[in-house]
C-alpha cells in the first residue's frame, strides 16, 4: 500500500503521514508540500492513495486533480479542505475525487474511516459535505441550477473586485464580452451592484477571505 500526502504545512503533513502508519502497519507513505511536488511524487511512486489538500502555495488542489490521475491512473483520491462551501464542493464532486474531508470538523478516527471507504471502492463525503450536497440539491435557485461553467469561472474573478478589463486579459475574452457575462451574472442571481456580487462569490465559496 503506498499513499501520498500532499499538504503544504509540514506539521499537518507529518500528523497525517503517522496517522497512516499507525493505523496501516506495513503502508509506504511519502509528502509533499505543493501542487507540483505531489504530481510529480504521484507520478514517480503510482500510489494507491493520494490525500490532497486544496489550498497550495502554487495552484488549487481540485485544478491537479486531471494530472494526478494522468500520472497514477490507479490512485483513489480524497480532498482534504478546511473551506467546506457550496463552490468548493461542487467543483470536488465535477472533480470526481473519491472522499472529501473537512480538516476543521473531522477526528483522525474518520480520517481512518474515509481512507477505508475509499480504498474499499466506496465514496466517502464528510458529515458537513453531505449537508452542503444536499442543501445544493434542493435549492433551485443554487448557483449550479442557474450559472453556466464559463459563468461560474468568471464570478470567481468578480468576486475579487477586478474589472471587466482586468478579468478579459486573464480569461482572453474581450472586456465587452466580460461585461455582457458579468450583466447576465448579476440578473440570473438577482444581484444589482458589484459589492452584492462580491459578497454573493464570498459566501458561496467563489472567493476567499484576504489575510
Amino acid at each position: 500500500m503506498k499513499i501520498i500526502i500532499i499538504e503544504d504545512h509540514q506539521l499537518v503533513r507529518d500528523m497525517l503521514m503517522g496517522a497512516c502508519i499507525d493505523s496501516m502497519p506495513g503502508v509506504a507513505v511519502a509528502g509533499a508540500g505543493t501542487c507540483a511536488e505531489g504530481v510529480a511524487l504521484c507520478r514517480q511512486r503510482q500510489p494507491d492513495l493520494v490525500l490532497l489538500d486544496l489550498v497550495l502555495p502554487d495552484g488549487d488542489g481540485l485544478d491537479q486533480v486531471d494530472a494526478i490521475l494522468a500520472g497514477a491512473p490507479r490512485a483513489k483520491i480524497i480532498a482534504l479542505t478546511s473551506h467546506a462551501d457550496e463552490f468548493t464542493l461542487h467543483r470536488a464532486l465535477r472533480a470526481k475525487v473519491h472522499g472529501f474531508v473537512d480538516k476543521n470538523e473531522q477526528p483522525l478516527r474518520l480520517l481512518r474511516e474515509a481512507i477505508a471507504t475509499v480504498l474499499d471502492g466506496r465514496p466517502y463525503f464528510s458529515s458537513v459535505a453531505q449537508r452542503v450536497q444536499a442543501s445544493l440539491r434542493q435549492d433551485p435557485a443554487a448557483f449550479n441550477k442557474l450559472l453556466s461553467d464559463r459563468e461560474q469561472e468568471l464570478l470567481r474573478y468578480f468576486g475579487e473586485g477586478l474589472s471587466n478589463e482586468e478579468v478579459a486579459a486573464r480569461v482572453g475574452l474581450t472586456a465587452g464580452t466580460v461585461k455582457l457575462h458579468r450583466r447576465n451574472i448579476m440578473g440570473k442571481l438577482d444581484v444589482h451592484s458589484t459589492p452584492q456580487l462580491m459578497r454573493y462569490a464570498l459566501e458561496k465559496g467563489f472567493t476567499r477571505p484576504r489575510p
